[in-house]
């Protein structure tokens, strides 16, 4: 039997094959349900089950001197038979002779060399597997040695331990329980083995003032080429002032002065699809859904129009269920929470909406893909970090080899990123849209019905979304609004993806925090020198445009329901219980006023001459007060859904 596939390289579809007809090979001389092993880490001194066995020879290598195979199929029952025991050979019978297996009585030997010409990204998984299979110690079942080192760093990351204090606990561990062999003794050694897991990130320097990233073709400046700005952090003169690199050259050149933080998607797509279960996981959508008629009601992402809209129009992208759909969710939190520190980290997470959805939500399948270091918001110039991000998503498109364990075969792996979830702001960000002031609603843009009402800008004539036969519509005295007339105005039509790129292609932004703040757009401005800002909405081209797919998804963005919920949760109670958060104070009755609407709650004076706001409807009484707060106070719900409502009613 032809064995030179052995020499192949575990990625090469003819090494594929022969360990497929190994297998087969095999099965022929079973003894109680296992074989000897001969991946080049077992070298057919272990027993395991054949799946077991077919799973090492895939991801670690077949032993390159087992070439006659004659511990398999039927010469492995004929070796039985003459007495070898079930674990190593028996010294005498058949062995290794020049790296060759014979059947001469010479002697064993274990130190034969061989060529390991495994792809790079194969030897970062036969590091995981190894570290996941190997026991935490003899009858350990409840961790490996890795499961137990992760569940460490967890901990110290939790409770903010020291690496002092997690040296001291390592050696406390290795003291306490001898039988821990082989365990990383210091906090060292036990991120080197994690690096070596390909559990890392890279470092990527970045202007401070948010220009550029120092990467690609830019990796070896020194200075960015839109102002100027030094690359490396300064020192301080003797009055404090910083000294930069020019003309004194006392800038410390090695440390950064900015630098985030980028965790490659490839390998962490390619990390799923090697566990057969994660795999078969990632065909959910299309082979554990209901019916047609069922899918018509909205369960998971899938049965959205948005997706189905995205796999009529990319039939070849679809037809594979193993292509990854990917949602991006991106918010920014003070890491060191302390409300009175302005810091504001924005890290990106992606979410494989393959995945069943009481997986696919879970912490435990997001992937952390870019780290935005504070201390403001990086606003706008949010894409220069997504540079990374989006030049692996074009590759992503075109796909990347890849081995799906749960069919045994290598298959171009795909992915797409359908939409990202956000708060209003940082939906601006993204999307390269104003969501703010008189035109922020992005689906109206330039249509917006809004006017200024007091002191803060309100958006009108929403019912002009309704049917056109709506009760609603002919009901204005109803409705806050200016004059209290009917409407029988249209919804504007919806803009599509074209559309708003054909807008942000107009504009012409640059990007850090160095230039001159744009000017602001009056409304009902008509300049004749100023058309261009009477033909364009944005405030810049989104990155996500340069995938190709960008401007033809039919749901691009979307707005987190938690932050909607939150806000007005928060504005409603604040206005019932008269707080400071309350949308009703004079301004606002000042407004109605002005409007000449709601004339009961117009400010009024008492008998003795002083103003006052009358009571609006939902105002509440004192004891009305009273009793909502005591509701609250005793009000439980499921763990999670809400904070402790208790602690805040006093």
């Amino acid at each position: 039997m032809d064995t030179s596939w052995i020499d192949l390289p575990t990625s090469h579809p003819e090494y594929v094959d022969g360990c497929m007809q190994f297998i087969a090979f095999s099965k022929q001389g079973l003894f109680e349900g296992k074989i000897r092993c001969p991946c080049k880490n077992c070298k057919v001194d272990k027993w395991f089950p054949v799946n077991d066995v077919e799973r090492h020879i895939l991801f670690k290598g077949f032993y390159k001197s087992y070439r006659n195979w004659i511990f398999h199929g039927k010469g492995d029952m004929v070796q039985r038979m003459l007495g070898s025991d079930g674990g190593s050979t028996s010294e005498g019978s058949l062995a290794r002779e020049d790296g060759e297996w014979t059947e001469e009585p010479v002697s064993y030997d274990t130190d034969v060399e061989y060529d390991d010409s495994s792809i790079e990204e194969d030897a970062t998984y036969k590091k995981l597997l190894q570290a996941f299979e190997e026991k935490l110690y003899e009858g350990c079942i409840n961790f490996s040695k890795l499961s137990f080192l992760l569940h460490l760093f967890h901990l110290k990351c939790m409770h903010h331990w020291s690496i002092e204090s997690f040296n001291m606990l390592l050696k406390l561990i290795l003291d306490a329980f001898p039988q821990i062999l082989d365990f990383p003794s210091s906090y060292y050694y036990s991120k080197k083995m994690i690096k070596d897991l390909g559990l890392g990130y890279e470092k990527i320097d970045a202007c401070p003032n948010d220009c550029m990233l120092y990467w690609g073709e830019f990796l070896e400046k020194d200075k960015c080429h839109v102002y100027g700005k030094s690359r490396w952090k300064t020192t301080k003169g003797k009055k404090g002032d910083d000294v930069s690199d020019q003309g004194m050259n006392t800038c410390k050149k090695g440390v950064p002065a900015k630098v985030m933080r980028y965790f490659p998607l490839i390998p962490r797509l390619k990390r799923i699809y090697m566990s057969s279960e994660t795999a078969e996981d990632m065909r959910w959508h299309d082979t554990e859904r209901l019916g047609e008629d069922d899918k018509k009601i909205l369960r998971h992402p899938s049965d959205a129009l948005a997706w189905k809209a995205f796999d009529e129009r990319y039939r070849d992208f679809s037809l594979d269920p193993r292509s990854v759909r990917l949602g991006l969710a991106s918010d920014g939190f003070n890491p060191y929470r302390l409300m009175n520190t302005t810091y504001s980290t924005w890290p990106m997470v992606l979410i494989p909406y393959n995945l069943p959805p009481w997986l696919c939500m879970k912490p435990s399948s997001f992937i952390l893909s870019t780290l935005i270091p504070g201390k403001a918001s990086p606003g706008n110039d949010i894409d220069v970090y997504l540079q990374p991000l989006v030049h692996e998503l074009k590759l992503l498109w075109g796909g990347v080899e890849a081995f799906d364990a749960f069919d045994g075969v290598k298959f171009n792996l795909r992915a797409a990123l359908l939409w990202t979830i956000n708060d209003f702001p940082g939906y601006a960000m993204l999307s390269g849209l104003s969501t703010k002031g008189y035109n922020a609603c992005p689906i109206c843009m330039d249509f917006t019905p809004s006017d200024r009402f007091g002191n803060k800008i309100c958006y009108c004539s929403y019912r002009k979304w309704l049917p056109a036969d709506h009760p609603y519509r002919r009901q204005g005295e109803k409705f806050c609004e200016k004059f209290g007339t009917n409407e029988l105005g249209e919804a504007p039509s919806r803009p599509s993806g074209t559309d708003i790129l054909r807008q942000q292609e107009k504009v012409k932004y640059v990007y850090g925090k160095s230039k001159a703040p744009p000017k602001k757009r009056q409304r009902g401005h008509t300049d004749n020198n100023d058309v261009q800002d009477e033909i364009v909405f944005g405030t810049k081209r989104s990155i996500f445009f340069d995938l190709v797919y960008w401007e033809h998804n039919l749901l691009r963005h979307n707005l987190d329901v938690m932050h909607i919920e939150k806000n007005v949760s928060e504005n409603l109670l604040g206005t019932l219980l008269s707080m400071d958060k309350s949308r009703d104070n004079r301004d606002d009755r000042e407004a109605l006023e002005a409007w000449r609407i709601k004339t009961h709650l117009w400010l009024s004076a008492d008998h003795n001459g002083n103003e006052y706001m009358p009571p609006a409807s939902y105002s509440m009484s004192r004891e009305e007060k009273e009793r909502f707060l005591n509701v609250l106070q005793k009000l439980k719900v499921p763990d999670g859904y809400g904070s402790n409502l208790s602690s805040c009613v006093i």
